[in-house]
């Protein structure tokens, strides 16, 4: 599906699901849908915050909370808890089912796909005569410069240790 196509059946999905609760369509909340779609990364609400300040929209950092609880609601956007990092956000709606692999020092995030992740989900919903609809793996370690630095920093403690006795 194409990038405008999805963005406008989002649209509809969101107009459809402010009506549904009787909430207003405002420019504001449709435009920070627009930008979250427009975004292919995870993103805390600081960030899309100062993103959309940067981009001259007019909106405060309360309605940027708040649009992104409504859109978690209604299933156009995930919201992560990574460790002890703060919510972070990515767009859900036609985008492929992923996992992360989560850096524990710097909080990097990378996305992966596995077919052998969902052959497991498959097997284990039949197995179990369980009906699953999605699932969530984080691998946390050490991303490949933070494990380099730590390794640069055991090396000088070691040299260190060593000069003192």
């Amino acid at each position: 599906m194409s990038e405008q196509k999805t963005n406008e059946l989002v649209r509809k999905i969101f107009e459809a699901y402010l009506e549904n609760k009787n909430l207003r369509k405002t420019p504001e909340r449709f435009a920070i849908l627009e930008e979250i779609y427009s975004r292919n990364d995870h993103f805390d609400v600081e960030t899309l915050y100062i993103h959309m300040k940067n981009q001259k929209y007019r909106v405060s950092r309360a309605t940027v909370y708040n649009t992104l609880e409504l859109l978690v609601s209604c299933d156009l956007v995930t919201k992560h808890q990574f460790g002890k990092n703060m919510a972070q956000f990515e767009k859900s709606y036609g985008y492929r089912q992923h996992d992360h692999v989560i850096c524990i020092e710097c909080g990097k995030v990378v996305e992966f796909c596995d077919p052998r992740i969902h052959q497991i989900q498959t097997m284990v919903g039949d197995l179990l005569k369980f009906d699953v609809k999605h699932h969530s793996l984080n691998l946390y370690g050490f991303c490949s410069d933070c494990s380099m630095a730590r390794k640069v920093s055991e090396s000088a403690a070691t040299v260190e240790k060593i000069k003192q006795n």
